[in-house]
Order: structure tokens, then sequence, then C-alpha cells
């Protein structure tokens, strides 16, 4: 997987913690520095580890499926994808938490990071350098996220369903990609 890939795969998985942090931003009544670094290593640190974890399971059934590997990651990229583009479409909005502590940010940082478990896995049929790719995962992640949160703050609801969106298509196109790359182009 090449760089520009990687950041564009890096960018879509971020899409999701993206628009929560955006919410965390406009439940907030005054921004503070802290809240968008702690919003980018919870985020950042979930969007890492999970696809490492991810890594780890494809890795030992590997073998077994190699002949299927690029259906699985399209599979996989497309499901995902195609529930992040139908959160984004639907009309119904989610309050969020104003709070930073451990219980608000721990289910939130999960939730926002079981695509990337998804999406580690395919790294794995993908015989990606893992330590690398979930490093600049997570640096995007956190990035986008401490990010989001003043985005939140700043501009309000209205880029939420956007980033969602943007996200969601994004893996669909990266599960079609490596589909086409391993049948037709392949």
């Amino acid at each position: 997987m090449s760089l520009p890939e990687l950041f564009i795969l890096a960018v879509g998985l971020s899409m999701d913690a993206f628009a929560v942090a955006v919410c965390k931003g406009l439940s907030l009544q005054k921004m503070e520095w802290r809240h968008g670094l702690l919003a980018g290593l919870y985020f950042g640190g979930f969007q890492a580890a999970m696809p490492f974890l991810g890594y780890l399971l494809g890795v030992r059934f590997q073998a077994a499926i190699a002949s299927v590997d690029h259906w699985i990651a399209m599979i996989l990229l497309g499901l995902i994808g195609v529930n992040m583009v139908k959160e984004a479409l639907s009309p119904e909005e989610e309050g969020t938490d104003p709070s930073f502590a451990f219980c608000a940010m721990l289910p939130l940082a999960v939730a926002t990071s079981i695509d990337a478990l998804a999406v580690g896995v395919t790294f794995a049929f993908l015989k990606v350098r893992i330590l690398p790719a979930v490093a600049f995962i997570g640096a995007t992640t956190f990035v986008l996220s401490a990010a989001g949160v003043r985005v939140g703050h700043v501009f309000g609801s209205r880029y939420k369903a956007r980033a969602e969106l943007a996200g969601g298509l994004i893996l669909i196109g990266m599960g079609i990609k490596i589909l086409l790359e391993h049948t037709i182009l392949g």
C-alpha cells in the first residue's frame, strides 16, 4: 500500500472520529486546548490500536483464506463504508455529552474505531507494514479529531454529515480498488 493510499484510508477511517469530535465541540460552552488534545488522544489511540489488533487476528488466519482475501477486504471496507454513508444520510441527530471524562470518551473511542479493526484484518492479507501504518492512521486521526473539536465549537453541526459521507465513500472506493487490483488488474 502506497503512502497516498494509506493517507486516503487514514482520512476515511478518521471521519467517524472527526464527526464525533465535531459533536463534542458543539456541546462545549467554552473551548480549551485540552479538549482537542483529549479527543485526539482517545480517538487517535484507538484508531491506531484497533487495526493492530485486527492485523494480529488476520495474520493467524491468512494462510487459510489467502485465495479470497481480496473479496474479504472489499466486503469489509464496503460494509463499513455503506454504514458510514447510511449514518451520514440519516435524519436522526445524536446528542453528545460535553464531558471528556474517561467514562464518556472510552465508549466513543471504541465505537468510532471498530471499523479500523476490520481494516486491520485486511492489512494482514495485503501484507502492509503494520507499525508505520497504524502510527500514520493514529496520527491522522489525532490531528483530525483535535481539529474536529475546534470545528464543532466554531462552525456547528453542518459538517458532521459531510465528513461521515466522505469517509464512507472513501472506504467503499478503497474496497473496490483492492478487489479490482486482485481480480481484473492483477
